[in-house]
């Protein structure tokens, strides 16, 4: 079974190009229409992972981003995404229903990725050491002079990957994973209140040096 959802996510992008079986295929769905496609995957057959691998589809490019983005990690955030969906497949018949399949699979990756992080950092650092936020500085002032010829998606990734790790990981679990203030300060093991700071001050250190690059002399 573990091969045949690797294989629903390797062949995603072959597949788009063949002709269309389930509703969504041919677009984004709605989350409304997501819940709906990932039912019928809860109640298909077993060995029938049509409903499954369209759903794989709708999110993968998603689901590695953000691996990328938490991890900050390129080699490693398409396996991360793959096992996500792993996890996803194998846990369905424990959905329980009190979210929507999106925000159900972001979780899904979320701890995925902070165990991942966890794992290869047992002897390095906590989250919460400063110096790491010198050496990122340190990142941030070679990766500016790049900037300039990056396009808008390719700079939004360089501004995040140069972020500190202490600000990154609350940015992105609130703003591009949509998980609660709560559930950022809890996946992250911190107070609510310092959960709330870190996401501001990650705000506000990712706005000034967007918008210091954009209205740069000659842009």
């Amino acid at each position: 079974m573990f091969l045949l959802v690797r294989c629903s996510f390797r062949s995603a992008k072959e597949r788009s190009a063949k002709g269309r079986v389930l509703k969504g295929e041919a677009g984004q769905l709605t989350r409304e229409e997501e819940d709906e496609l990932f039912e019928q995957a809860r109640k298909a057959p077993e060995g029938d992972l049509r409903a499954f691998e369209s759903l794989v589809r709708q999110n993968q490019s998603r689901i590695v981003a953000d691996c990328r983005h938490i991890t900050r990690d390129e080699s490693v955030a398409e396996d991360l995404a793959q096992e996500v969906f792993v996890k996803a497949y194998f846990g369905m018949q424990n959905f329980e229903g009190r979210s929507s399949f999106r925000h159900w699979l972001q979780v899904i990756k979320v701890h995925h990725c902070l165990n991942h992080l966890k794992r290869i950092r047992k002897n390095q650092v906590s989250l919460d050491n400063e110096e790491e936020g010198m050496t990122n500085s340190l990142e941030l002032s070679t990766a500016d002079k790049t900037l300039e010829r990056l396009t808008d998606r390719q700079r939004i990734h360089l501004i995040l990957e140069s972020m500190p790790e202490t600000l990154r990981l609350p940015l992105v679990l609130r703003d591009m994973d949509e998980l609660s203030y709560e559930e950022v300060a809890a996946n992250l093991k911190i107070s609510l209140s310092a959960a709330k700071m870190r996401i501001k001050r990650a705000r506000e250190w990712f706005r000034e040096r967007y918008e210091g690059e954009v209205n740069a002399p000659g842009r």
